[in-house]
């Protein structure tokens, strides 16, 4: 594993060889940070990463995922893989504001 992470800190490119290899190391979890990947469903904000899933939005920060197989199972999600990859190739979407802010205006639009 930390092997890929190496190769893409000194390439920083997502090539093909890379990206057949995290499916093979990661599985169904490396096809699904690939897709996340691929479509633009990686945002960095001021404070947090997050991650847009199927059903929600999960927010990561470092080692750490919000999700439920992250929470419950105490595994690497693709949340995480998909952040790792991008970190080092620059391809997420950067905001610029904080998404706690995000959090509590969404909070005050419901109340």
């Amino acid at each position: 594993m930390t092997d890929i992470f190496s190769r893409l800190e000194k390439t920083r490119i997502l090539d093909t060889a890379l990206r057949e290899d995290i499916e093979k190391i990661f599985g169904a979890r490396g096809k699904k940070a690939l897709a996340a990947i691929d479509a633009g469903k990686i945002k960095k904000y001021l404070d947090f990463f997050v991650v847009e899933g199927r059903t929600a939005s999960y927010v990561v920060d470092e080692d750490f995922c919000t999700c439920g197989d992250f929470m419950y199972r105490g595994r690497t999600c693709w949340h995480l893989i998909a952040v790792k990859i991008v970190t080092f190739t620059g391809t997420f979407e950067k905001i610029d504001h904080w998404y706690i802010d995000s959090l509590s205006a969404t909070a005050e639009d419901k109340g």
